[in-house]
Parts: C-alpha cells; structure tokens; sequence
C-alpha cells in the first residue's frame, strides 16, 4: 500500500492528470456535438466522459500499475474480485454529465485513492473555472487556479445561526425537505456535482445531507478533499463513510458538513 510520503509525491501529478482530462472535456464541450447518448442505467454519457476516462485510466496504469482503478466509465469488478483490494483508484471523469450537457459549467473531474475503504487522497478540477480542489488527509488541503498557485483552504468550523445548506441541481426528495425543516432559519445554495464538497472545504457552505443515491465515484474525491480540509462526511447515523462494501458501489446516505462539534445526524434520526 502506498506509504503516506509517496501520496504527498503522488499529489501534484494528480492534480495535472485531472486538469489534462478537464481540457480534453472542454475540447468536447466547446464543439457542436458531443454525442449524447444513453447508457443502459439510462444515464448520459458522451464523448468527453470517454476521452477523459481513457487519459485517466491510462495515465493511472503508469503511475501506479500496482494499484486497481475503478472508474464509471469502465465495467465494474465484482466485489468478490475486488473486497481484497487494499488500495484502488476511484474516478468520475466527467462528473456532473446533466450539468455538462445544460452547459451550466457546474461539472467536474473526480480522482480519489481510497484506502482500507477510506478517502484518503482526492482531486476535484473544474474545467470551465480552470480551478482544481486536492486534499490528502493528515496533510491539508487546497485550491488552485489557471492564474493562480494552490493556497490552503479550510473549512468554516463553527457553524453560523443561519447554516449554508448545499442542495443538488439535479436532485431532490421530500424526506430532504423534512430535514431542513428541522434546521429552522438557514440559506440554501444550490450546486452541481462535487462542487458541493469543495465549497464546503473553502469555508462557503455549512451541511450537505444527502438522502437520494449516489455513486462512490460521485463523493469520494469530494469527501478526500473536505476531510483534509478539517470536514466530515458520514454516514446518515453518523459512521464513518466507506468504499469497496457494496457490491453495486451505490452509497448509502450521507451527512457532510464542516462544523465537527455538532451532531447533524439528529436532523435525520430525531422523530417528528
């Protein structure tokens, strides 16, 4: 398993594969036809979450040939293959495809290395912002942009009266309503993909509940990221959030927030 000081090493070359698959995607989404079509789960795709999973994937091989790599766009080892698995990558390469294809410019580039079923490294690039989000947990983390070098970023740790609460763009549930009603005042931010976990790293939002499905490809980067930047991210019962459990890698729901002394799993497990 890769040892915490080749992870450090490991980071900045992450960081330039995702921002070298972001120009890739931008490449596509600057062009007249990015060839939407529908996968079998009746999901998107396109050709530039292909071309960004292919230079992922194969970049990944040479930096790591060791390590296994999951990714959306590649066929899903069975959990009976992969539940010795260590340490393996976890990519989304084009997250957000509804946002890409509504060209809202809310999409974003996930690498995550999880070990032991923990996040314990992520990147998160915006193409069209040029900014990426990297955390490597017991390091830190921080942002970056095309103009500008990486400055530490940290989480907002004391929650203010009225919590910043992250709402998804393509996603929402009446059972989500019933637990922002228990927040009484707060603001509602609403963001696309992984962006969500990057604004709560940053110290620009307060609680991301989740309660609709994802996938591990969806948060684990995010989840790395925020976490190194002094957040959390459980588990709706307020467990640590794992990987490589579930054979479908559909998550569970799940609490992320940036204020560690408050219990935010009682919004979800109080009764009425």
């Amino acid at each position: 398993m890769l040892a915490p000081a080749a992870l450090e090493r490991l980071l900045p070359q992450v960081v330039t594969l995702a921002e070298r698959a972001g120009a890739a995607i931008i490449q596509v989404y600057d062009s007249a036809d990015s060839n939407a079509r529908l996968k079998a789960d009746s999901s998107p795709v396109t050709d530039a979450d292909l071309r960004a999973n292919q230079l992922i994937v194969e970049a990944l091989q040479e930096l790591t040939p060791d390590v296994p790599i999951i990714s959306e766009e590649q066929p899903l080892p069975s959990l009976a293959s992969r539940a010795h698995w260590e340490e393996h990558w976890l990519v989304d390469p084009l997250d957000g495809t509804k946002e890409f294809l509504a060209r809202n410019g809310e999409f974003t580039v996930n690498i995550a290395l999880i070990q032991r079923h923990l996040a314990q490294l992520g990147v998160v690039h915006v193409p069209v912002r040029h900014m990426t989000y990297r955390g490597l947990l017991g390091y830190g983390a921080w942002r970056s942009g095309a103009q500008q070098n990486a400055i530490a970023i940290h989480v907002e740790s004391q929650c203010p009266e009225r919590p910043r609460v992250l709402g998804s763009r393509s996603h929402h549930s009446v059972s989500l309503d019933a637990v922002l009603a228990k927040l009484g005042d707060y603001q509602l931010v609403i963001a696309g993909s992984s962006l969500k976990f990057c604004l709560l790293a940053e110290g620009r939002a307060d609680f991301y509940p989740r309660l609709s499905p994802t996938s591990e490809w969806d948060t684990a980067a995010g989840q790395a990221v925020l976490e190194a930047a002094g957040g959390c991210m459980t588990t709706l019962t307020g467990e640590p959030f794992q990987y490589n459990l579930r054979a479908d890698c559909v998550n569970p729901g799940f609490l992320a927030f940036a204020d560690r002394s408050r219990d935010w799993s009682r919004l979800v497990n109080d009764g009425d």
